[in-house]
């Protein structure tokens, strides 16, 4: 018979020594499997002299109870070191960093509507919205757009499929819509501005068939056309940030104003560059006051209540102040471009902080 300690020791060892689930499997084939060593010897018993028989029988029995016991504490021990190190490869820090980094930028587009929205909001100016799908009368007939107008034509605007009350729904051409909304529904005195998508049929590098615009309205019983002129000369000195910008007011015909006029600012045109001051001048906006057919088509009363209106493109007031070449780039979808004109998005621009981040 085999020396029972001699083997113990050599079979802990192995146990001991496996390095994986399966070294392990293989010793314990070695010692307990049908074939093993352990398995053989108490086979061997029978060949055993009676008188030894239960004393080897009882040592036997401990052997292989204490092999088994010592290969299941091992597969355990590798078990939870195998679960420690996928853990430890798969590990995610769900922690947010101390001072996150701002992935996004904010669009010049948004960025330009915010500055202007900040300068007439410290004038007393509310935000108005409106529907971007409009019907002819709050687009064109209540503005005072006459059927004729080369505004209402199929090359100019986007009509819509079907009809409403007998007309054409159409891509609001203007943000002027929301004008006659509000007059209808909210009595004055008021002064809004309107910032918001608008359509119309162009497309080339300074035009698009969608673009921007912020208009504004203010309409009470004594405003009056030195009110228009101060307002939109502060406006445009503050945006551009120039205290003493050139603003002048020339003659124009709109139908929903009258009278009318066009805002230039002072610019300084050389080396094939524009820059913004100086001795010439560049169109900016359309301003009037509000046409009093357009007041009673809102069932103001025009001998009692008066105002002004202006409207602007936004993009062109983007690509002025930040030097951005071709309007169309605007709605590339291009990354490069954006991160190149975009703005930090916690750096909102207010008039006492100052606009530009």
């Amino acid at each position: 018979m085999e020396d029972l300690d001699a083997l113990r020791t050599e079979l802990m060892a192995a146990v001991a020594g496996a390095g994986d689930a399966q070294a392990l499997e293989a010793v314990r084939v070695a010692a307990l499997g049908r074939k093993g060593r352990v398995t053989a010897l108490m086979k061997g018993l029978g060949t055993v002299e009676a008188d030894q028989r239960k004393t080897i029988g009882a040592a036997l029995n401990q052997l292989k109870d204490a092999i088994g016991a010592a290969i299941e504490a091992r597969r355990e021990d590798l078990a939870d070191a195998d679960l420690d190190a996928r853990l430890a490869d798969e590990r995610v820090d769900v922690t947010l960093p101390a001072r996150p980094r701002a992935a996004g930028s904010i669009h010049p587009i948004s960025q330009t509507i915010d500055e202007v929205i900040a300068i007439f909001a410290e004038m007393g100016f509310s935000v108005a919205e409106g529907p971007d799908i409009e019907d002819d009368w709050h687009n064109f007939t209540a503005l005072n757009i006459p059927p004729e107008h080369p505004a209402r034509q199929e090359h100019d605007t986007f009509y819509l499929p079907g009809t409403k009350d007998g007309a054409r729904m159409v891509l609001r051409t203007h943000t002027s819509p929301v004008q006659i909304r509000t007059m209808m529904e909210t009595a004055p005195p008021l002064s809004i501005i309107v910032p918001g998508r608008t359509y119309r049929c162009d497309s080339d590098a300074t035009h698009s068939p969608m673009f921007h615009q912020v208009e504004g309205l203010v309409v009470d019983e004594s405003t009056h056309f030195g009110h228009l002129k101060g307002c939109l000369i502060d406006f445009c000195r503050a945006f551009f940030g120039i205290d003493d910008l050139p603003v002048r007011f020339r003659p124009s015909y709109f139908p929903f104003t009258e009278p009318s006029a066009e805002v230039d600012i002072g610019c300084t045109r050389a080396d094939g560059t524009l820059r913004i001051g100086g001795d010439d001048w560049l169109e900016i906006l359309g301003s009037g006051m509000v046409n009093p057919k357009v007041l009673e088509n809102c069932g103001i009363d025009a001998e009692r209540y008066q105002g002004f209106a202006f409207g602007m493109g936004v993009e062109r007031l983007a690509m002025l102040k930040y030097g951005i070449p071709d309007l169309r780039t605007f709605f590339d979808s291009d990354l490069r471009w954006l991160r190149h004109y975009g703005f930090a998005a916690l750096d909102l621009p207010t008039m006492t902080a100052g606009l530009d981040p």
